[in-house]
């Protein structure tokens, strides 16, 4: 039984290799391995986490033991950015969908030794929350493409489907909504039920982007994001 859940689990991550994508969110951290945060004074901070406090699916605190042993709490706003190991099965997905995605839109500011390693990428970013735009530390889901759009995850969002296997989450289901941000501009929130609307003003400067995705699908937005990048 054992050997049939393996294979079926490698089958599912050759596919994942086999198309370009965005990470799936981590939700748990290993509190073994060194957990590197660069707070907004600069200040660089290694260590292992203790414990992440959400409110609302949004991270309110980070408590880590130092290098000194001494334990530190960090509200969002103090951290700049930070990577994070993720803990157990976790871990390999993340390694193997970071193989899997297309790299020549890198983001030269990201640890690209530490994303090869598995880690989970937040960083500090202006997002727009209704009709305030306020400074949140969000995760990043596209850390190998991210140079002219970055996708983040919407702590809010639905999944239209996911598979488990021995009741852990193998592939990620198809999110029903993200935070993007184009360039400099705030993070805005993509629903899967706008993204008709919402097509034309985000990527209509591409008219190679435009012509090729004639017909809009949700399922192609990560080949929407590559397609824009391309352009720029």
């Amino acid at each position: 039984m054992k050997k049939t859940i393996l294979m079926f689990v490698c089958a599912l991550l050759f596919i994942q290799l086999s198309a370009q994508s965005f990470l799936t969110p981590s939700f748990s951290f290993s509190h073994k391995k060194t957990a590197y945060l660069t707070l907004v004074d600069g200040t660089e901070i290694q260590g292992t986490i203790k414990d992440i406090d959400r409110k609302k699916g949004l991270i309110e605190e980070i408590k880590i033991k130092d290098g000194n042993g001494k334990n530190k709490k960090y509200k969002p706003e103090e951290v700049k950015f930070m990577y994070l190991p993720p803990s157990g099965f976790d871990k390999l997905t993340k390694a193997m969908d970071f193989m899997g995605d297309a790299q020549k839109w890198n983001d030269d500011k990201l640890n690209q030794d530490f994303l090869n390693q598995g880690y989970i990428y937040f960083e500090l970013s202006d997002v727009k929350v209704k009709k305030k735009t306020m400074k949140l530390l969000m995760q990043l889901l596209n850390p190998t493409f991210s140079k002219n759009v970055k996708v983040y995850h919407d702590p809010f969002a639905g999944e239209t489907m996911s598979v488990g296997v021995a009741g852990v989450d193998v592939a990620g289901g198809n999110a029903k909504s993200y935070y993007i941000a184009k360039g400099s501009n705030a993070a805005f929130r993509l629903k899967k039920k706008d993204y008709d609307t919402e097509f034309k003003p985000m990527w209509g400067k591409c008219d190679a982007l435009m012509a090729k995705y004639a017909k809009i699908k949700w399922s192609e937005l990560v080949d929407h994001v590559l397609a824009f990048s391309a352009c720029n």
